[in-house]
């Protein structure tokens, strides 16, 4: 979970806006950090230019599949999928914390 995560849900449920335009924020938000990171990473020469490509690909189909998607969602629908979506993201993040756990345990 990232910080557009946190973003979506402070001007969602907190700041009482639209879910469609809290998403919508987010990703204005998210163009130029984008941005900054893929030119830090150039420098550093840390980059997979094959696997970027395609996930660059792939990332404007999903982008695209999911603006159409949340347009013709209801509003209501569209906040229980997002918390749906956090409690996934929450369910799997205490499972690799306690498996991480569990491992360094073992080791010692």
């Amino acid at each position: 979970m990232g910080g557009g995560t946190i973003l979506i849900l402070i001007l969602s449920v907190f700041l009482n806006i639209d879910q469609h335009v809290a998403q919508a924020t987010n990703i204005v938000f998210f163009i130029p950090t984008s941005i900054a990171a893929i030119i830090v990473n150039i420098k550093q020469k840390i980059i997979d230019y094959k696997l970027g490509f395609v996930v660059i690909i792939f990332g404007i189909i999903g982008a695209c599949i999911g603006a159409k998607l949340s347009m013709i969602t209801e509003q209501k629908n569209l906040k229980r999928y997002f918390g749906i979506f956090l409690a996934l993201i929450a369910v799997y993040e205490i499972y690799s914390l306690i498996k991480e756990y569990i491992l360094k345990k073992k080791q010692t």
